[in-house]
């Protein structure tokens, strides 16, 4: 089950960030149910959001604090209905530590001591950040238990796909995945969107408009086979060259918006069990992703939020 907790996991950053928010004076700006949102939680989410994506320093002052505003409504939001169903908030130290170094190997992070001198060096508690991720992993266990039944996976036709040519084709996909207000319009959203990403670049419109749990690290899905995508996605895909982006796709959760950042084609893997198992996870996880959008938008409807 790790494979599928960890296309889930969300980035987590922080920085302080001016005289909008004083970390010296520790105000509540946002009350979630029971939960609370103060000053220093919001200047503490920037510095880790610029810590784990650069192009978060390039948005302005007003924008950062919007997005570490979100960003953290949503773990509130996740947490408040985790703690209906789990006594504690806590889950293997040693699955933990090694989820943690492999989620942020980028940085050179190899051992839980390189781990907590990282980001001690960025000005943040290690602590905190594992309490990040291991509420994503919570979060993430709960939709695989609640929805796992509910994926649908033809098996035989992807053997079948995959028999058909020597080759396959993978995709380094980035996405965002955003919903409409009662009064938006498709065309209006995606007019602002495609507006940012030529103007600025695709991670800082995934920042300011995704959904996704990938937004925090500006949209990017990672590898993934053509014969994994469902027919419609793929059908866009097709549709667009390397640094192209698809029109709006609807899909259960939203609409999602794809960039593809570079194409591969490789031979296929001689295990025929073995590379349809990866087929397999890709589209689970995609199943998956999307139930979560789902059941996160269901419970919000219902969170009472206020901002001071």
């Amino acid at each position: 089950m790790k494979y599928l907790i960890a296309i889930f996991v969300v980035a987590f950053s922080f920085s302080l960030i001016t005289d909008e928010i004083n970390a010296s004076e520790n105000k509540i700006l946002l009350k979630i149910d029971n939960q609370i949102i103060t000053s220093i939680d919001i200047a503490n989410e920037i510095k880790y959001l610029r810590t784990i994506n650069k192009d978060f320093s390039n948005l302005n002052k007003t924008k950062t604090i919007e997005i570490a505003k979100k960003s953290l409504i949503r773990e509130k939001i996740k947490e408040i209905e985790l703690k209906k169903i789990v006594k504690e908030l806590k889950i293997d130290e040693d699955f933990l530590n090694k989820f943690a170094i492999n989620n942020f190997n980028r940085f050179g992070i190899s051992s839980v001591e390189d781990f907590n001198i990282f980001f001690l060096n960025q000005g943040l508690d290690p602590n905190s950040i594992k309490e990040k991720i291991t509420l994503e992993i919570l979060w993430n266990q709960m939709i695989y238990s609640k929805f796992i039944k509910s994926v649908r996976i033809d098996k035989q036709k992807i053997k079948k796909e995959l028999m058909r040519n020597n080759k396959q084709k993978e995709y380094l996909l980035l996405e965002i995945l955003f919903n409409l207000a009662n009064d938006e319009k498709l065309n209006t959203k995606f007019s602002k969107i495609k507006k940012l990403i030529n103007e600025k670049n695709f991670s800082q419109a995934a920042l300011s408009y995704s959904i996704s749990s990938t937004n925090n690290n500006g949209g990017n899905l990672g590898w993934v086979k053509e014969s994994a995508l469902s027919p419609k996605i793929r059908n866009e895909v097709n549709q667009i060259q390397v640094g192209e982006i698809t029109n709006p796709i609807l899909i259960p959760g939203g609409f999602l918006i794809l960039k593809i950042d570079q194409i591969k084609e490789s031979e296929k893997n001689l295990n025929l069990e073995k590379e349809m198992q990866i087929v397999i996870n890709q589209k689970t996880n995609e199943q998956l992703n999307q139930f979560s959008n789902i059941y996160f938008n269901k419970i919000k409807k219902n969170i009472i939020i206020n901002e001071s």
